[in-house]
């Protein structure tokens, strides 16, 4: 019996330290970093999420994964006690909305403004690009995307001004179609002059294109060109605006222009190899990434999106 207890301690001690284990890697995974003025960024193992923290409230782009949405909502606790009046999706990604029904339960959208006074109303309102909804809505995703995580608002435009008085910033959204998605958003904050990206922009890895999704290499190199239109460098394009990517390090319009660059680079001697008529597995063997494979890693799955991108544009 007394041994019969001695195991069933051990096994209880030893789930519990797993437990603990498993809790402080995922709190370890998220790591908060001052951008500018009152714009944060929370890093996610899912992507990054900037934070707005204004007197009424807190407006995040984007929400992380939503299994570390307990630990993001701490996170974004640790800079404001305001409730989270808006969620702005850059995709549909899983790593940039799962958060959403969590976050936005907990948050109250401000209604009302100078007229009837500023009231709360339940859960945040979450803003996106139109065709984020039409996928997330869509039957055949399985399983379904609960209401509650959808946007409330969406925009179907080029771009689109939200006001300072509920965001606290001058903040203006623009559609960059056809890049990592048909869907994708960019998200200015006009005082705090930062940019946050949603993964059109990377500093980790090459390109994400979904294809299915509508997204497109030379959607993706639209995509840079914009956020260069949208950026004010101080110097050499170094300094002023500061970028927040979907993934990886805070940026300037200097590790934009390199990474245009390099997706351009990429690009043509993809479309160049087509012209040719040389396969898919022989421009992989050709190895068009060769110079930037030890920046950006493994590559066989961007020039096969680039490839087949460009093959489809040329049909």
């Amino acid at each position: 019996m007394r041994r019969a207890l001695a195991v069933l301690a051990a096994c209880c001690c030893s789930a519990a330290l797993h437990a603990g284990q498993t809790a402080s890697r995922a709190e370890s995974s998220i790591r908060i970093l001052k951008v500018r003025g009152n714009v944060s960024m929370v890093q996610t193992p899912g992507g990054n999420i900037t934070v707005l923290a204004f007197p009424e409230g807190i407006t995040l782009v984007d929400s992380g994964p939503a299994d570390v949405a307990d630990q993001v909502l701490a996170a974004v606790r640790s800079l404001s006690p305001q409730p989270i009046r808006y969620i702005i999706n850059t995709s549909l990604d899983p790593g940039h909305t799962g958060g959403n029904e969590k976050l936005g339960s907990l948050g109250a959208q401000i209604t009302g403004g100078n007229v009837a006074g500023q009231v709360g109303t339940d859960g945040a309102e979450i803003i996106a690009h139109e065709n984020v909804l039409d996928r997330m809505s869509a039957r055949t995703v399985k399983p379904p995307v609960a209401a509650r995580a959808m946007p409330q608002t969406t925009y179907h435009i080029d771009s689109i001004k939200l006001s300072t008085l509920y965001h606290g910033d001058g903040i203006q959204v623009f559609h960059v179609p056809a890049a990592h998605t048909d869907g994708d958003s960019l998200v200015y904050f006009r005082h705090n002059d930062v940019l946050a990206t949603g993964d059109v922009f990377l500093t980790t890895t090459y390109p994400v294109i979904d294809l299915e999704r509508g997204g497109s290499v030379n959607g993706v190199v639209d995509g840079l060109n914009k956020i260069l239109d949208l950026a004010f460098p101080d110097f050499r394009l170094e300094g002023g605006t500061l970028v927040v990517p979907g993934h990886g390090r805070v940026s300037d319009s200097a590790d934009v222009a390199y990474y245009r660059d390099m997706v351009t680079i990429v690009r043509d001697r993809v479309q160049d190899m087509i012209r040719k008529g040389m396969t898919l597995e022989q421009v992989k063997a050709a190895r068009p990434t060769r110079d930037y494979d030890p920046r950006y890693g493994p590559s066989d799955q961007f020039v096969e999106t680039a490839y087949k991108s460009l093959s489809t544009r040329r049909k």
